[in-house]
């Protein structure tokens, strides 16, 4: 197992070392089918850990909820023939008691978990005194301090070697991808918790094989430290999650395809270069920051003009022609309409907050 995650990009996510990828069935079903899958995924030479779903957690009750303890065995075996760790999502104390008791290399608290620090909190209990590798997926709903607050529970508990799986979130009105990537999250997450290594699970993002690729190869160039695809040997006929799982020799394919990037590079001519270009960046944001400050202080000016006259801060038709307006102009300069939104509903609701606060003070006083 050491020897293994020494290889990758988990062992020491500063390095240059391959990144990890997890693959297996998204359910374990039968012996047959798992150790098939093993053997396939073994055979194509890219696939450091062997994962499965033992226990399944689903929306309903009546689907496939997982196969179960006996499984387990059936891992263990998978492991003997190929040499590759398994994995597993332990859910509560004693799913991580019968995982260790198999010997289950690597547990991931999945993302139905995480959004509940009861249960997390149980898990942690659990793996107290164990020295294991632990991956904690986001929670179901875009909360980043659910996601921090579950590895903080896990490295109370003693477990040092802690990972992130980003496998997308509920959304609502998202018709694109199963869990809505909201790549800024994880970003974000990184940026505070830099030690911790970061796998993509584009199965669960995606939901279709479809776009399996181009979610890949995106967190691929966002600089994540591995990734997790669901595989198995005969997925149209998957007991569960039939429509994003691919066969071990499609993985093959999809790795194959992916342009693998590098963090960083010895070339002179390109660090000068990009240092050059980051220097712009930087004094264009600065100029940024000083345009917004002087809208702003406009816009308090305006809340005192409101106040004398006794007139309401939200004007909709004006907000209308501001977001008309900056649409038309911000295309013309090659600027996405979603992007163009989310900045003037940003800059909108902060001039809101400033003209509230003018259109307040005597009160306050």
């Amino acid at each position: 197992m050491e020897q293994i995650l020494a290889k990758t990009k988990f062992a020491d996510p500063s390095s240059d070392k391959k990144p990890l990828i997890i693959s297996g069935p998204c359910s374990a079903e039968t012996e047959e089918q798992v150790l098939a899958t093993a053997l396939a995924l073994s055979k194509t030479g890219k696939v450091d850990v062997l994962r499965a779903g033992i226990w399944k957690p689903r929306t309903r009750p009546g689907s496939f909820e997982g196969i179960g303890t006996k499984g387990l065995p059936w891992l263990q075996k998978a492991r003997e023939l190929t040499g590759m760790p398994i994995a597993i999502e332990v859910a509560t104390g004693k799913q991580v008691e019968d995982a260790l008791h198999f010997g289950v290399d690597i547990l991931w608290v999945g993302a139905r978990t995480t959004v509940n620090p009861f249960s997390v909190q149980e898990v942690a209990d659990a793996l107290k005194g164990v020295d294991t590798t632990v991956l904690i997926k986001n929670p179901i709903n875009p909360d980043l301090e659910l996601w921090i607050g579950a590895v903080e529970r896990i490295q109370k508990a003693g477990i040092t070697k802690v990972g992130l799986i980003h496998r997308g979130f509920s959304s609502y009105g998202n018709t694109e991808y199963r869990n809505a990537p909201m790549w800024h999250l994880p970003i974000e997450l990184k940026r505070r918790m830099p030690g911790l290594p970061m796998i993509c699970d584009p199965s669960h993002i995606g939901g279709r094989r479809d776009i399996l690729q181009e979610i890949a190869q995106e967190a691929v160039d966002l600089d994540y430290d591995g990734l997790m695809l669901e595989t198995h040997v005969d997925p149209d006929n998957a007991w569960s999650d039939a429509k994003q799982q691919v066969t071990p020799e499609r993985l093959a394919e999809i790795l194959d395809g992916i342009v693998w990037r590098h963090e960083r590079t010895d070339h002179k001519d390109f660090n000068t270069a990009l240092e050059k270009l980051r220097a712009q960046i930087n004094q264009i944001d600065d100029e940024i920051m000083q345009l917004l400050g002087n809208r702003m202080k406009v816009a308090e000016k305006i809340g005192m003009y409101k106040k004398e006259n006794n007139i309401t801060i939200l004007q909709t038709n004006r907000w209308n022609e501001i977001l008309d307006r900056g649409i038309r102009k911000g295309e013309k300069l090659g600027l996405t309409k979603d992007f163009i939104l989310k900045y003037f509903d940003a800059v909108h609701l902060e001039s809101i907050n400033r003209q509230n606060r003018v259109m307040n003070e005597e009160k306050e006083k």
